[in-house]
């Protein structure tokens, strides 16, 4: 074996014996970014109430998060590859805690906007894509679990704060709760940060013989990537994904009312709170869960179990919304159905396009999120608006479900075989 050999193998070894105390530090971050999504509709009712405002209206602010956190991800990502994971993804975090502190000294809706909104989604967008884009390269052999851990985090954060959260707005009213976890959000999001650093290339070049990943993706620079038909057709299936989760997230507290167990107490608790608090074990179990089933069982094959497991989930959940003890459970299997997206589509994108553009081809294609949640945000408050009834908007979301579960097996995993196969000659 030769010096240089020995030395790559050297390198490799001890990036190993580190890179589980840089994925802790990556989760640490994403779970204090994940606030400002998943407990949105926590706020709704005192927002609408403080703004005067309609629901339809307040819903722009979530769409401006999602939005410009995804949006903006291409940019992001080549920021974090230009300049290093750590100063990117500490500004992020404390750009996402000073949003939540400036949305609590504004009184109208431009200034919810540009606070929550637009500063919320930039700084929440920089801190995805530079942890997920991280992971990806510090786990090549276990790509899956890995980046299901870190958007784990994103799922698992919200749990620790919906409960206080709820609890504060109720005691100390919206502006305290803001100000008080704003702050949070920054220094902890902050010191995590500080831990991040890129991994040896010499660790891209291992594979495990327990991943059903075999052929090596050729990196293919973010160009050549948006010319190719397997990342649009990924992009759509994003699309619609997202929309459904990203409806019953921002919705929830809106269309609990209509169907009378917003205020029904379960074991103990208000049903929504409850259910958000399950949602989040559920939504961050989910994501590493099925990211290491798909090293093992193919990402096709565990993208059509997922995604229809949640179109069933959500058709049984509506036809039993006005029982709050089933509203409460199904909400948690909705989002275990949901929650994997994080994981499944990054690793599936990796493993198509290689590492080498791993973050900003990840931006890329996380865009799609930001137009789910035009879908799910706004557009299905004003559909429930139009039409008096959400049966119109779950149809639409278990539609979307259901279809993309047929996709990934029937379509995208075929197309995946051809442009590998292709790349190998």
């Amino acid at each position: 074996m030769s010096s240089s050999t020995v030395a790559t193998t050297t390198v490799a070894s001890r990036a190993l014996s580190v890179r589980w105390y840089q994925l802790l530090a990556a989760v640490v971050c994403m779970m204090a970014i994940s606030s400002p999504q998943y407990v949105w509709t926590l706020f709704t009712g005192p927002l609408t109430e403080r703004l005067g405002v309609p629901l339809s209206q307040l819903q722009i602010t979530f769409s401006l998060l999602i939005v410009l956190q995804t949006f903006f991800s291409p940019l992001q990502g080549f920021l974090v590859d230009r300049f290093g994971v750590r100063r990117l993804v500490a500004a992020g975090a404390l750009a996402t805690g000073a949003s939540w502190v400036l949305a609590a000294q504004t009184t109208t809706l431009a200034g919810l906007y540009l606070t929550y909104g637009v500063l919320g989604g930039l700084g929440t967008g920089i801190v995805y894509i530079g942890t997920v884009g991280l992971m990806v390269r510090w786990f090549p052999d276990r790509r899956g679990l890995a980046v299901g851990a870190v958007a784990a985090g994103y799922g698992f954060g919200a749990m620790l704060t919906t409960l206080p959260i709820s609890t504060r707005l109720d005691g100390a009213g919206l502006e305290a709760t803001l100000t008080l976890f704003g702050v949070g959000i920054a220094l902890v999001g902050m010191a995590a940060a500080m831990c991040l650093k890129m991994p040896p290339h010499e660790l891209a070049e291992r594979r495990s013989s327990a991943t059903v990943q075999t052929t090596t993706a050729p990196e293919t620079r973010p160009a050549q990537m948006l010319k190719n038909p397997v990342f649009w057709l990924m992009f759509v299936m994003f699309t619609m994904m997202s929309t459904s989760g990203l409806m019953v997230i921002s919705q929830m507290s809106s269309f609990a009312a209509d169907f009378g167990v917003a205020g029904v107490t379960v074991m103990g608790m208000a049903a929504v709170p409850l259910a958000l608090t399950l949602d989040r074990v559920c939504n961050g179990v989910t994501r590493p869960l099925f990211g290491w089933i798909s090293d093992r069982w193919g990402r096709e094959n565990t993208m059509g179990l997922a995604f229809i497991l949640e179109g069933l989930a959500m058709m049984v959940w509506l036809a039993t919304s006005s029982n709050p003890v089933l509203f409460v459970l199904l909400s948690g299997i909705v989002f275990l159905g949901w929650g994997e997206i994080f994981s499944l589509f990054p690793a599936t994108l990796t493993d198509t396009f290689g590492t080498r553009y791993a973050t900003t081809n990840y931006g890329f294609l996380y865009m799609a999120q930001g137009i789910g949640s035009i879908i799910g945000g706004p557009a299905a408050a004003l559909l429930y608006e139009t039409s008096g009834s959400w049966m119109p908007v779950f149809s639409v979301a278990i539609g979307f479900d259901i279809t993309t579960g047929l996709v990934a097996l029937l379509l995208l995993k075929p197309m995946r075989q051809r442009w590998l196969s292709a790349a190998r000659f």
